[in-house]
């Protein structure tokens, strides 16, 4: 596989969660042709933990990135001119461009989110929108896709973000793979609102991750709304609003999201038709499955096989967005 340099820019005040997502997940394996570098204005980098880092690369690898990924960091000081020139020449270039979290706040000072949607930790939106009135800030998302600029809210939904990123250049099964590796979730939609109530199950009550992980090993059964909420023992409406409170979605657009990963994997992993694909993954026809490919993905199922399917799984990353 070609090489697809990625640059995590790190810059004073970073928060060390958000620099060690990118890191993780881009760092160096068989399956994936990313080489990673975390680069800085100097070598040295302090951190909003009261700790400092040394980075191995200079902004000279920011301009020679293929991505270029931005953690956050506070306070959100007025940043140097160098690393903003470095950031618009990266998406003049055309090179992709992320941020997590306040990490927005570069991009959008560098002027690179400048008439694009965007989205930042719920916490900073307002100041988002005040500050930088040409970015369209999205409030209640996971992360924001423009293509080759991405932005993702706050801490894990960095997480979504460079799976999903991952996704769109290898396919899902490295991108699970990575996940399984990271015990995090395989994929979570972006349109899923960042600001969960409850990410953990209430006192005295039962989560309904196993009424989730019964419904993936049937995804190809016709699992309904009262189907499983009777598997959860639970009224409809207080499955949806406990469903809501624990994901951040809905049942069946959670149901949906998992029918499109799995048929994803099938058409990465085998080659039954895309009929065989459909009833397998719970979508019943190839032209339902065309329909939410189209609506999800801006793609067709045999143009997703092309681009990802491969007998040893060799990848590499797709250039369209």
């Amino acid at each position: 596989m070609a090489v697809h340099r990625v640059a995590v820019l790190a810059l004073d005040g970073v928060t060390p969660l958000d620099l060690a997502i990118p890191t993780q997940i881009f760092n160096a394996r068989p399956e994936t042709p990313y080489e990673m570098t975390v680069c800085a204005l100097d070598a040295k980098v302090t951190t909003s933990a009261g700790f400092a880092l040394v980075a191995g690369g200079e902004l000279e690898q920011v301009r020679l990135a293929d991505t270029v990924i931005v953690p956050g960091f506070e306070p959100i000081l007025q940043l140097p001119n160098a690393v903003l020139d470095a950031l618009a020449e990266a998406r003049d270039r055309g090179r992709r461009v992320v941020s997590i979290c306040t990490g927005a706040f570069a991009l959008a000072a560098a002027g690179v989110l400048d008439g694009l949607h965007a989205t930042t930790h719920w916490k900073h939106i307002e100041e988002l929108e005040r500050d930088f009135p040409a970015v369209t800030v999205d409030r209640d998302v996971l992360y924001v896709d423009e293509g080759d600029v991405l932005t993702s809210a706050g801490v894990c939904c960095g997480i979504d973000l460079c799976l999903h990123i991952v996704r769109r250049d290898l396919g899902a099964v490295v991108a699970n793979q990575i996940a399984r590796g990271l015990v995090a979730a395989p994929h979570r939609d972006g349109g899923q609102a960042q600001y969960v109530p409850a990410p953990v199950a209430v006192t005295g009550e039962a989560s309904l991750s196993t009424t989730r992980g019964w419904a993936l090993q049937r995804l190809e059964e016709p699992l309904t709304l009262p189907v499983l909420a009777r598997h959860a023992g639970l009224s409809q409406r207080t499955f949806i609003r406990r469903f809501a409170e624990e994901t951040g979605t809905t049942p069946l657009r959670w149901l949906l999201n998992a029918r499109i990963s799995r048929a994803r994997e099938l058409l990465e992993t085998t080659n039954h038709p895309v009929d065989r694909v459909a009833r397998d993954c719970g979508l019943g026809t190839a032209a339902n499955l065309r329909l939410h490919f189209r609506r999800a993905l801006d793609t067709t199922p045999t143009a997703y096989r092309r681009t990802f399917w491969c007998s040893d799984h060799t990848r590499k990353p797709d250039p369209s967005p």
